[in-house]
């Protein structure tokens, strides 16, 4: 939040502004970021599997190139947002590519515009397609979601659920990031042993560069172990 408060714009306004820039993390994974940064900054991940492709999170910027770009690969037949920070203008990319947003029921409340294009899942999993799973794990919203991707060794897509640190070798995880509120030690080892039982190689947070490219479970397992050690050393 800037010191001014809050402002507002149009996706029209944002598309003469702004551009989105791509960089291929892996050959089935994409990054997609609004340039100059909007609003926080976000990514959002392109996911192509056998069975259709799966975006990952959104960004409010949509316009031609991007639709060009997206097509060209193949297009978008799920999208799947991990908690509301991201919903920005997920009925236009719904939309655009005639696909279902999947979202948390324990967060419908923040849904500011209903569509058809909405699909509520309950309970913990949901077998989005193939070898890709969701899962709710909570954290800074009780429907907070990562997705689990089974394939090539595995990998974890956890937006900012679970925060990958500056040195790429760490998770860490926040109630709230603006004003630096820690989140409770019985949520995090909730999380930890949700994602306890998975396998995955790699793990890809919000924002440019938060990846961890091996050794990704180990990695949480140590994150969930030292942050329960701080937070709570009794």
């Amino acid at each position: 939040m800037p010191p001014t408060g809050q402002s507002w714009t149009t996706l029209e306004s944002l598309r003469i502004t702004h551009t989105n820039a791509w960089r291929a993390l892996r050959e089935d994974l994409y990054e997609l970021r609004t340039q100059p940064p909007f609003a926080i900054g976000q990514r959002a991940l392109l996911l192509r599997t056998a069975q259709g492709n799966i975006l990952w999170d959104c960004i409010a910027l949509l316009d031609q190139a991007t639709i060009d770009i997206v097509k060209a690969l193949g297009g978008i037949n799920a999208i799947a947002i991990s908690h509301p920070h991201y919903y920005t203008t997920m009925i236009e990319w719904a939309h655009a590519f005639g696909c279902p947003v999947f979202l948390h029921e324990d967060d419908r409340e923040w849904v500011m515009r209903q569509g058809d294009a909405l699909h509520y899942w309950h309970g913990d999993t949901l077998n989005l397609m193939g070898d890709t799973t969701l899962l709710r794990v909570g954290g800074h919203f009780p429907g907070g979601t990562i997705l689990h991707y089974a394939a090539d060794q595995g990998m974890l897509l956890t937006g900012d659920v679970l925060q990958v640190t500056p040195d790429r070798t760490h998770v860490s995880f926040m109630y709230s990031y603006p004003n630096y509120l820690p989140l409770g030690a019985r949520q995090v080892s909730s999380i930890g042993k949700a994602v306890a039982g998975l396998c995955y190689e790699r793990v890809y947070g919000s924002f440019a560069h938060a990846e961890i490219e091996h050794d990704g479970q180990q990695a949480v397992a140590r994150s969930v172990e030292r942050y329960l050690a701080l937070v709570d050393p009794d």
